[in-house]
């Protein structure tokens, strides 16, 4: 049975009601803000009616949106059948009936999710929504330069969304005055709200916060005109995938404009922005691309996109600068906080921050304001890696935003007490007894061994492990296939939990434990083969390269294996045939002194290293 995830308390506190009041003379735009968290608003006249409009409605679409799988009610279906005489039975009726209260019961406690915040900096007013499938985010920042008269109490707290505000707001009219009333209104008399209180799952707060950890990593930034969106949004919009992989593939080249590959047609986007200015060569493949389509609305008044890549499993930036606001949007990996995210989050969390250090930064921040990265590093007194864990540690706290488009650390408090990032650390039950599988303290420590990696060309990794579990005194033996997109299939474990719900009730800790080292794995030797001395440990390895032909457009796929005394080649265009070759040496170190030979005459030839583009 599974168990009930744990939830956080939010007592809500809303005078009056969001709502949008317009005239044939002018619109007031009347947002109720939560009152608990003192004296907090804004005030002033829009000069640029439209875009407050199309930017607002965009924020409110990704709020709303909802990519997770529902299934179809067939209760009235199975009435039918009934009446026609056919093999449906009351009992079945019944049981499917009761089966769908419960889980549209589950499914309404789980939609119990967080109001958007709203916070008043002297520079900006910003609003930040999340979906409720956590699979996207979005934080919308309007200049002050958009308000005339502009009135306003700095801090930040919740704002009420009834689930018509965003039809009133697409009818606001860009030919009449437009006014913002952004405050914690008092009631009046007799039409006093009652308290909301709202059980916000652990899970959609850790999937909020972690967004906001993963935007302080370093990151491959390019950028792209408004006209490569648009064409990007057309091609989406105009096909459908029918098979894997659906990735959006980015094709950087230092000194050229970047490159997008839609998958699985292989069509090519060639970009009008300014050129990458990165070191050296990357081919990243991002997922997720659909909730792309939210950005439809801001076309008309973008100037400029910028995309931060962050690295496999994590989140993609996306920022449309639209003049007096800002729209940047997260596009996680993964949709309900899932497998994959399990993997990503461990790389999210601080290590080894000193006491102290954390709350100082702060400090400062509500001192001096927005403060980049490199001013903080200045005078912090720490190591620059010791500063970033401490801002990455205060984002899961919720006490400090870092604003991707100004690249700056901003003060924002998302709750009236800091969060406990011990009550966030793990999804669930099962992945905290997978932490300590691997030994990350606690009681039941064990050992988790990679005994078998596998590429499966064109089909994607298949793992095997063993996983010692001391509490259970036994070992366990699971394995798992990773597919292009990094979604899990074939799996199996010997474990109670596999054998009795397979994968129903997710991936049970053996499975967990594996996939977590296996992502530990893939970090150490990223990082060890830039040296002489981690290349001797590399026993076994695939690597792939692409080149692009600048005139005909296709793609050449060049892979190189190592597997001890055996190099093997695979080269030829990605969607024909494929030429092979096998090279034996007599020991392991020709073989691989050949293979990074190789390699190396590869980036030489102008090929890409797509070992990125595989995860």
């Amino acid at each position: 049975m599974s168990t009930a995830s744990p939830r956080h308390p939010v007592a809500l506190r809303y005078a009056t009601a969001s709502d949008v009041d317009a005239t044939s003379d002018a619109s007031r735009v009347l947002l109720a803000l939560e009152g608990s968290r003192g004296t907090v608003g804004l005030r002033g006249r829009v000069r640029d009616a439209a875009l407050f409009r199309d930017a607002l409605s965009a924020a409110f679409g990704v709020l709303a949106s909802d990519l997770r799988y529902r299934g179809k009610d067939r209760t009235a279906y199975l009435a039918y059948l009934m009446k026609q005489g056919k093999r449906a039975t009351a009992q079945i009726w019944e049981a499917q009936k009761a089966f769908l209260d419960s889980a549209l019961d589950g499914e309404e406690k789980k939609d119990a999710v967080l109001d958007p915040v709203l916070t008043v900096d002297p520079d900006q007013v910003s609003l930040e929504v999340f979906s409720r499938d956590e699979s996207a985010y979005a934080r919308l920042a309007f200049d002050n330069a958009l308000f005339e008269g502009r009135e306003a109490a700095h801090g930040s707290t919740f704002l009420d969304v009834p689930g018509d505000l965003l039809t009133k707001v697409d009818r606001l009219r860009a030919y009449v005055p437009v006014s913002l009333e952004a405050h914690v209104a008092l009631p009046a008399r007799g039409e006093a709200r009652a308290p909301r209180n709202v059980d916000v799952p652990h899970a959609w707060l850790r999937g909020f916060l972690q967004v906001q950890s993963a935007a302080t990593l370093p990151a491959t930034t390019c950028e792209l005109a408004p006209v490569d969106l648009y064409n990007l949004l057309v091609a989406l919009r105009t096909r459908k995938a029918k098979k894997a992989p659906r990735a959006l593939r980015f094709e950087l080249v230092p000194g050229a404009p970047p490159r997008l590959v839609l998958e699985p047609w292989e069509l090519v986007l060639e970009c009008h922005g300014g050129k990458y200015t990165g070191t050296a060569p990357a081919v990243v493949r991002t997922f997720g691309r659909q909730r792309l389509m939210a950005l439809a609305r801001l076309l008309p008044h973008a100037k400029s996109v910028k995309v931060q890549l962050m690295g496999p499993g994590l989140p993609v930036f996306w920022v449309i600068d639209l003049g007096m606001a800002t729209l940047t949007l997260g596009l996680t990996g993964w949709t309900e906080s899932g497998w994959s995210s399990a993997a990503a989050f461990d790389v999210l969390m601080p290590r080894a921050v000193p006491d102290g250090l954390a709350e100082k930064l702060r400090n400062r921040l509500r001192a001096e304001g927005p403060l980049p990265f490199d001013t903080l590093a200045a005078t912090a007194g720490s190591p620059r890696d010791a500063v970033r864990a401490a801002l990455q540690l205060e984002c899961l706290r919720g006490r400090v935003l870092f604003d991707v488009a100004g690249n700056k650390y901003r003060p924002r408090e998302l709750m009236p007490t800091p969060v406990d990032e011990a009550t966030i650390r793990f999804g669930n039950e099962l992945e905290a007894r997978a932490h300590r599988l691997l030994g990350d303290g606690g009681p039941g420590a064990g050992e988790v061994k990679l005994t078998k990696v596998h590429e499966l060309v064109g089909e994607g990794t298949r793992i095997h492990g063993e996983v010692v579990d001391r509490e259970a005194v036994r070992s366990f033996f699971p394995s798992f296939t990773l597919d292009l997109e990094s979604r899990l299939r074939d799996a199996g474990c010997g474990c109670p939990h596999f054998r009795r719900s397979g994968l129903r009730e997710g991936p049970c800790e053996h499975l967990l434990a594996l996939r977590l080292a296996y992502g530990r794995r893939r970090a150490e030797e990223e990082a060890l083969r830039q040296t002489p001395e981690g290349r001797q440990l590399i026993r076994a390895e695939t690597r792939q390269y692409v080149r692009r032909d600048p005139v005909s457009g296709l793609e050449q796929v060049y892979r190189v294996s190592l597997d001890g005394k055996l190099v093997g080649l695979e080269w030829g265009p990605r969607s024909g045939e494929a030429r092979h070759q096998r090279l034996w040496f007599d020991s392991d170190s020709e073989a691989r002194t050949a293979y990074f030979a190789r390699l190396e005459q590869l980036m030489a030839d102008g090929y890409i290293d797509a070992a990125s583009a595989l995860v």
